[in-house]
């Protein structure tokens, strides 16, 4: 018997039976889920009602996710899944589904912040830039040197520059907490967002609990 989408099997609402008046049609087929997995990426492309095709992601191993806060967005690895609501399993088995959280590498994001704000993401970063000034300094070796122009739009741009700690002590750690917001399984992409804010800390305390 093939997957189908029909409701006809199903019961009415009083529990009575449904009489079927027909047989299955193509338009009610369904498929075999897709189950994304994290790997080197392998999409294939199936052909669907009128002609049209959908990407059937089987592995994937990167994704474009934006920086809502700071308007931008950029392609980075995905390291992990690290919590799902629907299903624990899809953390066990790396599946990518739409609305998991995962682990994605930090360092697009921070190479971005640099260029565009003109100092370091976080205050180890500060403290080890700092120290590296110091030794070109002792070794008589010459600074690069910020042009007027750069410099008038870092001083500009100083006081947008601040972010959360949440996300500075994931930024420190290499690795950020991202949302997937795509569906792998049927556009053959795993994009998504960074999670901020309270939506941040509600997440933050759901892997703590787990922990415990």
């Amino acid at each position: 018997m093939g997957i189908t989408r029909s409701a006809r099997h199903k019961r009415t609402k009083t529990g009575g039976k449904r009489s079927i008046i027909r047989k299955k049609r193509k338009f009610e087929l369904g498929r075999q889920p897709a189950n994304t997995r994290l790997g080197p990426r392998r999409v294939h492309f199936i052909r669907t009602l009128g002609g049209n095709s959908k990407a059937r992601a089987l592995r994937l191993d990167a994704g474009n996710f934006s920086w809502g806060s700071e308007h931008v967005t950029r392609k980075t690895r995905i390291i992990g899944v690290v919590y799902s609501a629907p299903n624990n399993e899809y953390i066990r088995t790396n599946t990518l589904v739409k609305s998991v959280i995962v682990q994605i590498d930090s360092s697009p994001f921070r190479q971005w912040y640099e260029a565009h704000y003109g100092k370091p993401i976080t205050e180890k970063r500060a403290a080890r830039a700092a120290k590296a000034a110091a030794a070109a300094k002792a070794t008589a070796a010459v600074p690069e040197e910020v042009s007027p122009r750069l410099a008038e739009k870092f001083a500009e741009r100083e006081a947008l520059s601040k972010i959360d700690p949440l996300l500075e002590a994931q930024f420190n750690a290499g690795r950020l907490y991202a949302a997937i917001s795509s569906r792998p399984g049927q556009c053959g992409r795993a994009d998504g967002y960074i999670v901020e804010g309270k939506e941040l800390e509600f997440y933050l305390r759901k892997l703590k609990a787990k922990k415990h």
